[in-house]
């Protein structure tokens, strides 16, 4: 039997969920994409860095900021006829010379010019070699000449992190040293 009260109200209801279903109310409007606008925002808020894009690993310079130079006092002051390093693009195109080159940890020897970084050597040889700055202003790109004294292996075209004992120990930073006698590389070694 059926309840005449219940059937009433399930109507009801019905006509209700129904009419409610095809009235107009207020639009669904999607919020503006701000996505932009919080990029900038947190682009504004990082400090401003040297360092070449899209080179960095992160947003800021790959978490090195390079300060900037001032008068030099103390110790420092008698250093400034300091070796500036080489300009490999001085290099004339007949001049260019190639040396064997291994790569200990990728365990492969490849050949490479003297006015290429050994950085950018493995980098074309597909490799993932650490760096930060490319400048030679920090030890990100570190690597170590396993047959002793840098000096006797590469030349830097900029070094302004490793010591001059730390060089003769065999680090060098891969970003700006450019071979000149073949040699073994052991990439990601830092003093």
């Amino acid at each position: 039997m059926v309840e005449p009260l219940g059937l009433g109200l399930g109507i009801t209801m019905v006509v209700i969920v129904v009419a409610l279903h095809y009235t107009k109310g207020t639009e669904w409007r999607t919020p503006d994409d701000i996505s932009q606008e919080v990029l900038e925002r947190r682009a504004a808020s990082v400090p401003e860095t040297d360092f070449p894009e899209p080179m960095n690993r992160s947003i800021g310079g790959g978490g090195a900021v390079a300060v900037g130079g001032g008068g030099a006092e103390g110790e420092l002051a008698g250093d400034e006829d300091e070796d500036e390093g080489f300009d490999p693009a001085s290099i004339a195109d007949d001049e260019v010379e190639y040396f064997e080159i291994e790569y200990v940890n990728e365990g492969e020897t490849i050949e490479v010019a003297n006015n290429e970084t050994l950085l950018d050597a493995g980098e074309d040889e597909g490799w993932d070699l650490p760096y930060a700055c490319r400048q030679g202003q920090c030890l990100s790109c570190g690597g170590k000449v396993a047959d002793g004294d840098a000096h006797e292996y590469v030349q830097h075209s900029n070094n302004e992190t490793l010591a001059e004992d730390e060089v003769e120990k065999g680090y060098i930073l891969t970003c700006t040293a450019y071979p000149t006698t073949d040699f073994s590389l052991e990439t990601n070694e830092t003093p």
